[in-house]
């Protein structure tokens, strides 16, 4: 047996003693310690954390009751004792903004499984784990406890907290707490793609493992998944058996986890999940693999009833609220005879606010449910609920052209005048650089492209969660220009409501919405002849009809178009501003004859119908445009513009350095693992993870890779940023002729991948250790955060804020940083 001692975190010598426990008795944790008010809130690229300052510069010590940390924006804060309650849980002030923490003494090297709920991450013996933060519980993360002093140390965000320590259950496990699955339908027979947290409770790699998934009274599958690395958790895919012969209901399906190895197949865990068998005529869930990290999502399915003979040819796409699940927000509506409605899922029930990966998601849905159930191109609707009702403002505003009629209800516009984002009074050069980052969030800079679809705006006049007034300035906006927009707000009713009798919840299901979009469609490009277009970021949105805009001179500023199409003289004329690259679809023209245009005073006469892909393509020179055939190869464009996040796209593979000091290597791994698992957490994400010795670009091609590690001490820099013209190396960081010298530098930034058109390298370095682990305080997983094409800073941002960073901007569209926009520190 086992023998483990919770000693309070006080430099007095004090412990309390864990009695002997038998094989699988937890241990609970107890008395520790906590402060409050020491990391900054609200939703900011740049954060002051006291705590993490001390553990980056290596100034940490075990606190001490009355112990301070302070700074000039944070205040002075001190630590005291803290305690659980009956039920176990830890609350306070602490549990807000704060840090919490506790000693755990073992008799022996041993992985035990921390099971914890209500923080955002934890330090075990100074390594980063991701944490709990919504309290789903099925978090059980392996940790290795050394011989002797063990330190836990919790950040908190949401007001409680919950830990302790478990045996696992097998070395390496099947974690049933987090599954993603479909639903078998009758009379389909396919094998649907299914996925379920694997853990590895060992501290060697795993490899050649297999899940079998046997369904009772059925077949069975065996399918290969991913290696594991030591203490890693990961979703892994597997294909499920075809349905069972039966009724509708609950069938059992038995899990076994399989390795390979010198032996023979061998077990190493079993575990049961239950799928559900689908009548027809009910919602169901529909998997599929992701574009973004090769990850098995869902999306759900209220499948129309259609009038005999005649089919259902429209598409709604719905989105859900904060905490609701896809499926629940398809049973929401009553099925529709004109129609079948799919509810993305955001990655997660809170995911990313619809925008970043969760806006992705949306996107990837709809293509499947595009493919699958083949609607009229002309009748796509778009509408959503709270959090889904601002995706609903975000993604109809992103992508003009794709929605005949959008729908929000109980929505909020951004997450300026709802969320608490960061923003700024007089910004710095370099402030008002961060901010750009985040400028595709910005609704209302993108308000003009809500022009091309009907919008009907539903709330509750005594909504408490998302307030009226956010739907009210929308109606006034748009009543300014927009001639199909209605507002209907229910008096005396708040966030979540249902006051009819009909099937479907009326805050959602509400039927003037759907009686609009019944009357609305989307035309076809030929019925365009004028087009506005706003974008803040060609990636993100680069399409609006016949009319693209392909790259901006200033970068991730506002893009406008504002261009005609006479048929009649087959000529374009227009103005835009702040656009270098455009095109013009041809495909609703006529070909053969020449075509004109005339572009912010530019005479462009008698242009040859140009040959390949069917558009017509024109690049500012100075205060001229003309027209070129294609862009030069490896510009930025619509496949490949940045900013860092979206180096986090294209099935993307972290790699680890290897080739460092012992410090510099567990850094590397520890890291990656963290941000793997943080991805996992938000983002249902399944992220290959690997050592640098392993990465071979012909092997992982065409897939985005971020580097975990400076030049000296991931092998794969070479390989992948030998030409880039910002380097990190042990003890500096220099950005063209700049450089800036120590070991508490870090650095974030994406280069374009030279062997792909699309995929992008990400870099996540530091000069030292200190830089290193202050990259930790970095939310560039958070949604409607933005970071720079690159940013440089100081581990001192940490007690400074902005202060600490260094430089920050925008490579110029051909990736050099002449061409570029940066700012630096004065």
């Amino acid at each position: 047996m086992k023998t483990l001692k919770l000693l309070l975190g006080l430099m007095i010598s004090v412990s309390i003693a864990a009695p002997m426990r038998a094989a699988g008795e937890e241990i609970a944790f107890q008395q520790g310690l906590a402060i409050s008010g020491v990391v900054t809130r609200g939703r900011a690229a740049i954060r002051e954390d006291l705590v993490l300052d001390r553990l980056a510069s290596g100034s940490w010590k075990i606190p001490a009751v009355s112990d301070a940390l302070s700074s000039d924006e944070l205040g002075e804060h001190e630590w005291s004792t803290i305690e659980p309650n009956d039920d176990g849980v830890y609350t306070g002030r602490a549990m807000r903004g704060g840090y919490v923490f506790f000693r755990v003494e073992s008799d022996e090297e041993q992985v035990m499984l921390l099971e914890s709920a209500g923080h955002s991450m934890v330090y075990v013996n100074g390594e980063p784990r991701y944490g709990d933060p919504y309290q789903w519980g099925f978090c059980k993360t392996p940790v290795l406890l050394k011989r002797g002093e063990n330190q836990f140390l919790f950040q908190c965000s949401r007001g409680r907290l919950t830990a302790k320590l478990i045996d696992p259950p097998a070395p390496a496990f099947i974690n049933t707490g987090d599954a993603t699955l479909p639903d078998w339908r009758v009379g389909e027979s396919q094998n649907p793609l299914a996925s379920i947290l694997i853990e590895n409770a060992s501290t060697r790699t795993l490899d050649n493992l297999f899940i079998r998934a046997k369904v009772e009274n059925g077949g069975q599958t065996l399918s290969q998944i991913p290696s594991l690395g030591p203490l890693e958790q990961r979703k892994a895919a597997f294909v499920l058996p075809a349905r069972p012969d039966g009724e509708p209901g609950a069938y059992a399906v038995s899990l076994e986890l399989i390795q390979d190895d010198d032996a023979g197949m061998r077990s190493l865990h079993q575990a049961e999940i239950r799928v559900q068998l689908r009548a027809q005529d009910e919602s169901y869930r529909r998997t599929f693999r992701s574009d973004i990290d090769g990850s098995v999502q869902y999306y759900a399915v209220q499948p129309a009833h259609p009038v005999p003979g005649k089919p259902a040819r429209s598409l709604f796409l719905s989105l859900h609220g904060a905490s609701v699940e896809a499926i629940n927000q398809a049973n929401a509506y009553a099925p529709k005879r004109w129609g079948t409605l799919v509810a993305a899922t955001n990655r997660r029930p809170y995911g990313f606010d619809w925008e970043d990966w969760g806006r992705l998601d949306a996107l990837e849905v709809l293509q499947h449910a595009k493919d699958e159930f083949n609607p009229d191109p002309s009748r796509v609707y778009l509408t959503g609920h709270s959090m889904g009702g601002h995706g609903t403002w975000q993604l109809g505003a992103t992508f003009p052209g794709r929605w005949a009629a959008i729908g929000p209800s109980a929505g909020w516009i951004s997450f300026w005048s709802y969320a608490d984002a960061k923003d700024f009074e007089n910004p710095s050069p370099l402030e008002a650089m961060m901010r750009r980052s985040s400028s595709p969030s910005d609704t209302l800079g993108l308000i003009e492209n809500y022009q091309y679809e009907a919008v009907y705006i539903l709330h509750g006049g005594a909504d408490d969660v998302v307030p009226p007034s956010e739907a009210r300035e929308m109606f006034e906006r748009l009543g300014a220009f927009h001639p199909e927009v209605l507002y209907h707000e229910q008096p005396g009713v708040g966030h979540w409501w249902d006051d009819s009798d009909e099937p479907g919840a009326s805050c959602v299901d509400w039927r003037p919405m759907f009686d609009l979009f019944a009357q609305r469609r989307i035309p076809a490009n030929e019925e365009i002849r004028d087009v506005t277009f706003v974008t803040m970021n060609p990636e993100v949105s680069s399409d609006c009809f016949w009319l693209r805009v392909e790259a901006q001179t200033s970068q991730l500023q506002p893009s406008r178009a504002a261009v005609s199409y006479n048929p009649h003289g087959r000529r374009f004329s227009g103005v835009t501003d702040n656009v270098e690259r455009i095109s013009f679809s041809l495909d609703s023209i006529a070909a053969g004859e020449p075509l004109s245009v005339t572009l912010d005073g530019t005479e462009l006469a008698s242009i040859a119908w140009p040959s390949g892909e069917g558009r017509l393509r024109l690049e500012r020179k100075g205060d001229a445009w003309r027209v070129i055939k294609r862009a030069d190869e490896g510009v930025k464009g619509p496949l490949r513009y940045g900013p860092f996040k979206n180096a986090f796209n294209h099935d993307m593979v972290f790699v680890y350095g290897t080739r460092g000091t012992e410090e510099e290597n567990a850094w590397a791994y520890a890291k990656a693992r963290y941000d793997a698992e943080s991805f996992a957490y938000r983002g249902n994400g399944s992220i290959d993870v690997i050592a640098d010795a392993g990465f071979d670009p012909d092997t992982y091609a065409g897939r985005g890779v971020i580097l975990y590690g400076h030049a000296e001490m991931n092998s794969a820099w070479k390989t992948l940023l030998n030409d880039s013209p910002v380097q990190v190396h042990r003890g500096a960081v220099s950005i063209g002729d700049k450089r800036f010298e120590g070991e508490d530098k870090l650095a974030l930034f994406l280069r374009p991948r030279r062997d792909d058109d699309c995929a992008s390298v990400g870099v996540v370095a530091g000069t030292g250790m200190a830089g290193m682990r202050a990259l930790d305080g970095l939310p560039y997983f958070v949604s409607g955060v933005g970071f720079p094409d690159c940013m440089v800073a100081s581990a001192s941002y940490l007690s400074e804020g902005y202060g600490g960073v260094l430089s920050a901007g925008f490579f110029g569209n051909d990736w050099s940083i002449e061409e570029g926009d940066f700012a630096f520190q004065q």
